[in-house]
């Protein structure tokens, strides 16, 4: 059976950039489409559907927020930002908007690469220690199927992209249990303990979840603070136990 060419695009107001990552890309075995600006990446993403977008921040008629924004009306696709902006808060920003992940210029095309495998791995990636073996969770009015990594809210199907949805599966996989950001950081995003990367990119992906999935983001109940730690999904008490904890 022949194996799916995952689909890349790129997208870089610097020609040379472009060039050097469609070349490089390419000989690893993705296929890849380019654009040079952020209205060229919206038509393009709409006519290629990629697997995964690298998108740069700094580009004209559209900048990569924009497009980032516009991409998540539509799609739950992959998004790998690139930036050249120093302030932390920047780099963030793209994440608040739906980004999955950011490498800072000037980056190593191997960095990246393994960013994109990274990523791609985790949002194909199924199954999970603690879930249930028809795959179906449900927590009050929270529907969590792992098969087809959906969620639920009551009847309305509250959209996750593949890296929010690795988190909770991970997350609900183990629930009562707390995981330090650097832990969630290895598990979900595939960074190694001794890189040092900004712990923030797990604050924003929670935020995105509880204000998904909380009635009140404020004040959440399903996705908790661990002080001192980090994060934890409330325990789930497996059917039976449920009369057991009852007095």
């Amino acid at each position: 059976m022949e194996n799916h060419k995952e689909k890349i695009l790129v997208v870089d107001d610097e020609a040379s950039i472009r060039r050097i990552l469609e070349t490089r890309l390419s000989m690893i075995g993705y296929d890849v489409v380019t654009a040079a600006d952020g209205e060229e990446a919206l038509e393009t993403f709409r006519h290629a559907d990629p697997d995964l977008v690298v998108l740069d921040v700094m580009m004209p008629k559209l900048d990569g927020y924009g497009v980032c924004q516009e991409l998540r009306k539509e799609s739950d696709v992959p998004i790998i930002m690139l930036t050249a902006l120093g302030d932390v808060a920047d780099r963030i920003t793209g994440l608040e908007l739906g980004a999955d992940d950011y490498v800072v210029k000037p980056f190593s095309p191997k960095e990246l690469e393994a960013r994109i495998r990274s990523v791609l791995r985790r949002v194909e990636k199924t199954g999970t220690t603690g879930i249930p073996s028809s795959g179906v969770i449900q927590i009050n009015t929270i529907r969590i199927d792992t098969n087809k990594r959906q969620v639920y809210k009551g009847d309305e199907r509250i959209r996750l992209t593949g890296m929010e949805f690795s988190l909770l599966e991970l997350l609900v996989g183990r629930s009562g249990e707390p995981f330090s950001r650097s832990e969630i950081l290895q598990e979900v995003w595939g960074y190694t303990p001794e890189r040092h990367v900004d712990t923030r990119v797990v604050d924003v992906h929670i935020s995105r979840l509880r204000a998904k999935l909380e009635d009140d983001p404020s004040n959440p109940e399903l996705i908790l603070t661990a002080r001192g730690t980090g994060y934890l999904f409330q325990r789930i008490v497996p059917p039976g136990e449920e009369k057991e904890g009852k007095s």
